[in-house]
């Protein structure tokens, strides 16, 4: 008896050991699930801005501007809207190919939308400059097949498809004034069923010119008879959630206001997706803009009355709510371990970790990935003849901010090439100014720099803050991060004592973006051959 006791509890443990290995990520820095049922907002304290969202069987999947970061147009799976995990990317390059192979910040990817059809998840995403693109995929995760230019066109942004019970379809948009010459207009157009080419010029259905200015960001929906449009208006930090119905694609609509700040801190809360559960209640996930850290993920329960929707919680009973700061997590019939996206990377797998996104199409020959030594390999790149500062390089490995206060933590080994001087690799946060702490190779020594620029965007020159000079080649560098993005820089040569260095910097946006936090090899000239950097960690801590 006890041998057959002993055998059942043997086999009741193997059948146990692929739960461990498939145990979620958790971040230190940020954690939404409060593991008591609720959840606080914001469900991602990371820039995953203007999302989207659909609901796919008992899965969920959000997908985010990307802008010109690549991989682009993240993928994210959740089971219950709180506990995300990104799994993968849509966009491995940007079309145009040669275009993107360069850093164009703030361009390519703008708000897209995800959906699901006839077995076959499709994304919509307008590129300001060049069009309305639609990728697709019978697997979220991937592989997707190459973008489909459905509309081409300067300033046709934030697209959405509907297809309809009749086998007709649409694609709503707004307009990027700073391209099309005019903003704040929403049109409706005929789609071919295939998704793939809008059929026809469609119709302006909406004029947010005397009342919702810069209304955009649109997403389309059919419930109970009516065409829904939502759209956010009144601008990115400072607006509200707009929904506009009609019984007719084309309208006529009409629109109310069904979320804005109302007595909270949460500002411009808008912009994002609509989901319902199988037991009918209703959610919405939204951004706030929050400067250096981005545009940040909220989670709000959402209800329907009389045929509008009504987004948070409406304390005043007008039909308008204000964001929730914490709430009762979505009822999606069982629990779900927490997880979070992942944000450290011990780089022992067979490619660096989803988190991390280059500033441009990526080139093979940047960095190389050595399971057996659980390294990372960051050769250094020249920069492009014309930059100014690393504002224009492209070979910036960088990720999102994961929380309003944090550190970021990395090792690595230095071995410039002999032939070179001033080869540099270290840890960085950038934005449209930046600040990193590096080493650089001058006259066969290697140094360790704190240096800041301040207003890369418009081509202004790096200062170096404070040198010292290293014995060896090995170092940590750390950045700390608190409260309004203060980042003090620091380095150890026995991984554990850091000396701070250089002066504290404080973070900003880039271009329509949060501020990033990663890692960098560059060089001023060009030979045969090139130094590297083996980076033997990346850890995220509170």
């Amino acid at each position: 008896m006890h041998k057959i006791s002993t055998t059942i509890a043997l086999f009741t443990l193997l059948l146990s050991q692929p739960v461990l290995f498939a145990q979620e990520f958790v971040s230190e820095a940020w954690v939404s699930d409060q593991g008591d049922g609720t959840y606080k907002n914001p469900i991602l304290h990371a820039d995953y801005s203007d999302p989207d969202i659909c609901k796919v069987g008992d899965d969920f999947y959000m997908t985010a501007s990307s802008f010109n970061a690549i991989p682009g147009l993240p993928i994210l799976h959740s089971k219950d809207l709180v506990n995300w995990k990104l799994i993968g990317y849509a966009l491995d390059r940007q079309p145009p190919f040669e275009h993107f192979s360069k850093p164009q910040h703030g361009n390519g990817v703008w708000a897209p939308a995800i959906r699901h059809h006839n077995g076959e998840f499709y994304i919509y995403y307008g590129d300001p400059d060049f069009g309305i693109y639609m990728i697709k995929s019978e697997d979220p995760a991937g592989p997707w097949e190459e973008p489909v230019l459905v509309e081409e066109g300067k300033g046709l942004i934030d697209a959405c498809p509907l297809w309809d019970d009749d086998g007709k379809a649409y694609l709503v948009h707004a307009y990027a004034g700073s391209r099309a010459g005019i903003k704040s207009v929403v049109v409706v157009k005929p789609m071919n069923p295939e998704g793939t080419k809008v059929t026809g010029a469609g119709k302006l259905v909406f004029d947010g010119h005397d009342a919702h200015p810069t209304v955009e960001g649109t997403k389309f929906y059919k419930r109970n008879g009516y065409y829904y449009i939502f759209a956010p208006a009144g601008g990115v930090s400072t607006g509200w959630q707009l929904a506009m119905r009609a019984k007719h694609p084309y309208g006529p609509y009409e629109e109310r206001i069904v979320m804005d700040q109302g007595k909270t801190d949460i500002n411009g809360p808008h912009q994002g997706g609509w989901v319902e559960l199988d037991n009918g209640e209703n959610w919405f996930v939204h951004f706030q803009d929050k400067e250096a850290y981005g545009r940040i993920v909220h989670l709000q329960p959402m209800e329907w009355k009389n045929d509008w929707p009504v987004i948070g919680e409406d304390r005043d009973g007008d039909g308008k709510g204000q964001p929730v700061l914490r709430h009762k997590k979505p009822d999606v019939g069982r629990s779900y371990p927490i997880g979070t996206p992942q944000d450290s990377d011990e780089f022992d797998g067979n490619d660096i970790s989803l988190q991390w996104q280059w500033h441009a199409n990526p080139e093979a020959t940047w960095a190389f990935v050595n399971p057996a030594a659980g390294k990372l390999r960051l050769f250094t790149d020249k920069l492009p003849d014309d930059s100014k500062n690393l504002w224009d390089a492209p070979n910036l490995l960088l990720q999102k901010f994961p929380a309003e206060e944090f550190k970021a933590t990395t090792a690595l080994e230095f071995h410039p090439n002999p032939k070179l001087d001033n080869e540099k690799a270290g840890l960085i946060v950038m934005g449209m100014s930046y600040a990193y702490i590096s080493l650089e190779s001058k006259d066969g020594e290697i140094h360790i720099s704190q240096v800041v620029c301040e207003d890369a965007e418009h081509g202004k020159p790096e200062r170096i803050a404070e040198t010292v000079k290293l014995k060896g080649n090995k170092v940590q560098f750390r950045v700390e991060v608190t409260k309004g993005g203060k980042c003090t820089f620091g380095y150890s040569t026995n991984g554990s004592k850091f000396k701070s260095l250089g002066e504290t910097f404080t973070a900003v946006p880039g271009k329509w973006i949060g501020a990033k936090v990663g890692l960098f090899a560059i060089r001023d000239t060009k030979i045969n051959d090139s130094g590297f950097a083996d980076i033997d960690w990346f850890r995220i801590e509170q």
